[in-house]
């Protein structure tokens, strides 16, 4: 399946006094809004399909009214080929989580994810993050009623997945910058949940030096409070160590993973020097991250190359050799 390209802006940075690169991927504008469909469909955890735009025979999007998040958030489904001629069968899922800056039509737009999974036998979401494309609880001070995009993501859609398109027990989640972020703490946070979890370019060590103020330029960036995210580090150091993948590693154990970061310069894109930038900002952390993985024993597929950019083509390269891992983790063979 073919998808029209749109203009988007190269990887936007933002320098800070401490020269951490601020900023990620790519900025689109939000899709317009998806025709409703003749019946509302609720499921189990209150999340409630409010509409669906079917793009082609495999691929629907959904609008899902989120009782964590507060608000009717987009997800794109990719069904297996079978689906239709399998009408028993329940499925294996596959979650693919956005970067910062962008939107759930990311992984369409920027690969050729429907097509490399056409023979695959899995269910594919592609949920939107929010604005800042960060998949978590926000503290926003206490509040209960700040947005919770992970309850979203990995209870209440998968309540969604199981009525809607009979999806099975089993699942995996990669994810590209921020969703790298999210693939590892989602499976961290829910020990088991996740058969296997891939990170392309992830924040892997929240509290590693320079991520804090990468991560508050991200908030801030979408106009939003920095404190708002997981609260002050050193005030709720608690918390920000709950939402640290690093922190919880040792809740990976049995999750098979994948874990890729480029050096950033010198690389083989001289047009684009802020994504350099940025990819070499994450170098260090990531490498922190898979030590401590090491130091618990717990085995990981790294691939750590020099150069690279924190961008989609380097990416596209990443999920096709982390699939390996993924698909075992999903059961497949």
């Amino acid at each position: 399946m073919s998808h029209k390209r749109r203009p988007r802006r190269r990887c936007a940075t933002v320098l800070a006094v401490t020269t951490s690169l601020l900023g990620t991927g790519v900025v689109l504008a939000v899709p317009s809004s998806a025709a409703p469909v003749a019946a509302t469909v609720r499921a189990d955890e209150g999340a409630t399909v409010v509409a669906e735009k079917w793009l082609d025979a495999r691929t629907v999007d959904l609008t899902v009214d989120s009782p964590a998040v507060g608000a009717s958030l987009p997800v794109r489904v990719i069904l297996p080929t079978g689906y239709a001629a399998h009408p028993d069968r329940t499925w294996p899922v596959l979650y693919l989580l956005q970067g910062a800056h962008d939107d759930y039509t990311s992984w369409t737009r920027e690969t050729d994810v429907v097509d490399f999974l056409a023979d695959k036998d899995v269910l594919t979401v592609m949920p939107a993050s929010g604005p800042t494309g960060i998949p978590t609880d926000w503290w926003n001070y206490g509040s209960p009623a700040a947005p919770d995009y992970e309850t979203f993501q990995v209870d209440e859609l998968m309540a969604v997945l199981r009525q809607k398109f009979r999806a099975g027990t089993q699942r995996a989640v990669a994810g590209v910058s921020t969703g790298g972020y999210g693939a590892l703490a989602f499976a961290a946070r829910h020990p088991g949940t996740f058969g296997a979890a891939a990170s392309y370019s992830g924040i892997l060590d929240t509290t590693a030096p320079g991520m804090p103020t990468v991560l508050n330029a991200i908030v801030a960036r979408e106009n939003l409070l920095p404190l708002t995210l997981w609260g002050n580090l050193l005030l709720n150091r608690d918390n920000w160590t709950r939402h640290n993948p690093y922190a919880q590693a040792r809740h990976l154990r049995g999750t098979k993973l994948y874990v890729s970061q480029g050096s950033g310069l010198p690389n083989g894109d001289p047009g684009n020097l802020e994504g350099a930038l940025l990819e070499g900002t994450l170098w260090s952390q990531a490498q922190r991250f898979t030590r401590q993985l090491e130091a618990l024993g717990i085995p990981a597929q790294v691939h750590f190359y020099s150069g690279g950019v924190h961008d989609w083509p380097y990416w596209r390269q990443e999920f096709k050799a982390s699939w390996p891992t993924l698909a075992a983790g999903l059961g497949l063979k």
